[in-house]
């Protein structure tokens, strides 16, 4: 009984110690961390109405108070969700980490809000801000483990966030601009087949802005060309090349990047008539003539007037000559 009762008298000091007043001025929040408030104001930025604790979010942005704005904001958010002032605070909430430097975490909450208030008369500004954040990525800037980590840029975390924007909103200021960078993330990672599909979508989609389109099947000839060039020739990327920037000299004739297409391509065919007659040879050097011929023909279909052009005709008439005799 003695032991029961002492028990029970800790238990009851306890609780009526919680009832006083105790300075804390180290306040975690989940979603926020910790934050420091001074004896005597904790509680003090907090309302009972959503429309008065949306205004001390707005006048704390507006003093470039991120912490106290941050704060303000989120809770309006969470204890107000369906409110009329809950799209603003969502918003508030974006632009605190965004100032804060905090950009992963913004882009994210800038997603919150065109998603789940798409009526919300900032629509066209978020995806900008948005568009101008995943910019940064595209420059190099580091993402980061749990918000603090940073582990290096990603170009195919950037492509998504680009995506994110096109996808919510494909006809928007952004949107043609966003589609393109996907293409040019892609391209940074070597991935020019990714790339390609990414102008070719924004060519394809925004066809009734000549500039967009224009820019976007250049971008692809470009891309195809690069895919050409690397390691070993590509016949089929350079093929690609060759009528995608005949396709983009045909649809802009007068655009000032079409002399350049022009050299690009001639380029490719004496490539692509260099890649034929070293086939060629080495089907001649095996005596597989008939392969050999179809080769050399191929340097004349592609480049009729290269040097190639002119040795592939005297193998010709080699070979057939040659042919003929054995039959």
């Amino acid at each position: 009984m003695k032991w029961w009762s002492i028990r029970l008298l800790l238990v009851a000091l306890c609780w009526f110690a919680s009832l006083q007043n105790s300075p804390a001025p180290l306040i975690y929040t989940p979603g926020e961390g910790w934050t420091y408030e001074a004896v005597g104001t904790t509680g003090t930025w907090q309302r009972t109405r959503a429309k008065d604790q949306l205004e001390v979010a707005q006048t704390a942005l507006a003093e470039n108070d991120y912490s106290l704005a941050l704060k303000a904001a989120r809770r309006t958010v969470k204890i107000w969700p369906l409110s009329d002032y809950a799209p603003d605070a969502q918003f508030i909430v974006a632009r605190c980490y965004e100032e804060k430097g905090r950009s992963q975490r913004a882009f994210d909450e800038y997603q919150k809000v065109v998603e789940k208030y798409p009526r919300l008369g900032l629509f066209q500004e978020v995806l900008g801000r948005q568009y101008d954040i995943t910019g940064l990525y595209l420059g190099g800037k580091w993402f980061k483990f749990w918000t603090y980590i940073p582990y290096g840029p990603s170009m195919d975390k950037t492509a998504g966030m680009y995506e994110k924007i096109v996808k919510t909103g494909p006809y928007s200021d952004v949107a043609p601009q966003a589609q393109l960078k996907i293409g040019e993330a892609r391209e940074k990672q070597k991935d020019f087949p990714l790339a390609v599909k990414a102008y070719e979508t924004a060519a394809d989609r925004y066809n009734d802005r000549p500039a967009i389109a224009a820019e976007a099947l250049y971008r692809a000839g470009m891309a195809h060309w690069k895919q050409a060039k690397k390691a070993e020739y590509d016949q089929s990327a350079a093929a690609s090349a060759i009528a995608t920037f005949t396709d983009f000299m045909t649809l802009f004739p007068s655009d000032a990047r079409v002399k350049e297409c022009q050299k690009l391509i001639d380029d490719l065919h004496a490539e692509q008539a260099r890649g034929n007659y070293e086939i060629a040879r080495f089907y001649e050097r095996r005596h597989k003539y008939q392969g050999a011929l179809v080769y050399y023909n191929e340097v004349l279909q592609v480049d009729a007037t290269s040097s190639y052009a002119t040795d592939a005709r005297e193998r010709i008439a080699a070979l057939k000559a040659r042919i003929t005799a054995a039959e």
